[in-house]
């Protein structure tokens, strides 16, 4: 019998995988990637070119000088960096934001697999991190998959370190990878200093995964606010104006603190919602990124 995330995977790769199959590879290819080169032909010499790739023996044959010509080996390793503390469980059932999360390493991990390119996972929370070795096959993606089924390690009372989620992934990364963190950036911790450093030596993208309860209050008179990452539980009443105003405010100073801080580490934050679909935000995650490529 299938497992959760087989089910899970043969469903996306219907719905999705097909849908963005070779897009994301053309959008992630900068001279930052590929650590081999592969040779593909000859040319004929011209006035400036390196003349260490001259083909001796090809130019005693033709008696004319010639070049070998290569291309950059392409292929990179993945990182999914990925956010499973407890404000991560917001949304509805079905669809809250740790659902999206294990949709979007799935697809992630299948499509760059897909390309040849080594997919690893970092699973973050409060507890013990657990990591899943770069590897290719869909039978890997699966691996990944499993992790998230697993229980989190999440301990109760405490919030997000961002800022050593992020330096985990720069311990992890030892070469240069592209690094692409999946979460909804709650948390605490000086996360804009790590994340410089870690855009320094790696590429980075993130991917802010958003459910209306982070932006909006509803009005339904006295409710209780409890704070997802710490379990503090509050009554308010949601309908008072000045309550609602004061939220607002408080939800655009986050958004603009955190796109100020990505703007600063040069790291392009992409938000998806939980309720769009998933092909057509990572289609336009696609179209912005191959917006910004050189």
């Amino acid at each position: 019998m299938a497992t959760a995330p087989e089910r899970l995977l043969l469903r996306l790769e219907w719905k999705v995988v097909r849908r963005l199959d070779g897009r994301l590879q053309g959008a992630h290819r900068t001279a930052h990637r590929g650590s081999g080169i592969d040779f593909t032909g000859l040319r004929a010499y011209s006035d400036g070119d390196d003349a260490r790739h001259i083909d001796w023996n090809v130019t005693a044959r033709l008696d004319e000088p010639h070049l070998r010509v290569f291309t950059e080996d392409r292929e990179l390793t993945v990182w999914l960096v990925l956010d499973r503390s407890a404000s991560m469980a917001a949304g509805r059932p079905g669809r809250g934001k740790h659902d999206v999360l294990a949709e979007l390493a799935l697809v992630l991990a299948r499509l760059f697999g897909r390309g040849g390119n080594r997919v690893g996972a970092l699973l973050f929370d409060t507890g013990t991190p657990r990591v899943v070795p770069p590897g290719t096959s869909r039978r890997h993606a699966l691996r990944i998959g499993a992790e998230l089924e697993r229980a989190s390690g999440t301990r109760a009372g405490t919030t997000t370190d961002l800022a050593e989620m992020l330096d985990a992934a720069g311990r992890l990364a030892r070469r240069r990878a592209l690094i692409v963190v999946l979460s909804d950036f709650i948390g605490d911790g000086d996360w804009e200093r790590s994340l410089q450093r870690l855009a320094r030596r790696h590429e980075v993208v993130a991917l802010r995964i958003v459910d209306t309860a982070d932006d909006v209050l509803p009005e339904a008179g006295l409710i209780v606010v409890e704070d997802a990452e710490t379990g503090e539980q509050l009554v308010v009443d949601s309908a008072d104006p000045l309550l609602r105003v004061r939220f607002r405010a408080a939800v655009d100073a986050r958004d603009a603190r955190l796109a100020a801080g990505m703007r600063r580490a040069g790291v392009p934050v992409h938000r998806i919602d939980t309720d769009r679909d998933l092909a057509e935000a990572l289609v336009e995650v696609v179209a912005r990124t191959g917006d910004r490529s050189p």
